[in-house]
């Protein structure tokens, strides 16, 4: 682990532990992964764990297939997508998959979440789309569909799996896992929000 650097391993068990601390996921759910700088291969949570357990020791080193390089235990099956989003988003170093409730219950809208806030209007470049992937994980098939989301909005720092949970990115895991917690908390207000005007008050 070391020679990839502790730092990066460190960064990624802070952000898990606040991820599950602030409630955007629980139990074993989620995942969280970063790059691994100038080689094609992710530092990625094993399948199976609490992120509320994560230390830098937690972590596996996979290729960008997921397939296991080192490390004892099973990739997430978010393997593929993480290492995808390596691929065809150069500038990304860091990915957080939680099965935030709010943004989750967005979800069933079909819609893309709107920056309601003006704290996710000054954060956030365009509203988050929302991915109707028809699985409990995305698949080979699913890849273009993903790539048609970054093709279509380069500088998006998220999308939300429809039924599933928000992927956020960053130039580091904090960074991500901070762009998942203001797109839950942007979900969250856009729902009261409706509620607000549907009840004329």
């Amino acid at each position: 682990m070391v020679e990839y650097g502790k730092k990066i391993a460190e960064e990624l068990a802070t952000a898990a532990i606040r991820a599950y601390n602030r409630g955007i996921q629980t139990g074993s759910g989620g995942n969280i992964s970063a790059r691994i700088p100038g080689k094609d291969l992710m530092l990625l949570k094993a399948s199976g764990g609490s992120l509320g357990d994560c230390t830098a020791d937690s972590f596996l080193i996979t290729d960008l297939k997921g397939r296991l390089v080192q490390g004892e235990g099973k990739p997430t099956r978010e393997a593929l997508l993480h290492g995808y989003i390596y691929q065809i988003c150069p500038k990304v170093q860091a990915v957080v998959h939680v099965h935030a409730p709010y943004a989750i219950g967005w979800s069933l809208t079909g819609k893309d979440l709107p920056r309601t806030t003006w704290h996710a209007k000054l954060k956030i470049c365009g509203d988050i789309p929302v991915l109707d992937i028809p699985a409990a994980m995305v698949r080979e098939q699913d890849l273009p569909l993903v790539e048609q989301v970054f093709r279509r909005t380069p500088d998006i720092p998220a999308l939300i799996l429809a039924n599933h949970g928000i992927v956020a990115l960053g130039k580091d895991a904090l960074e991500a896992e901070h762009t998942a917690e203001l797109i839950e908390e942007t979900a969250q207000v856009t729902l009261l929000k409706a509620a607000v005007q549907k009840l004329g008050l």
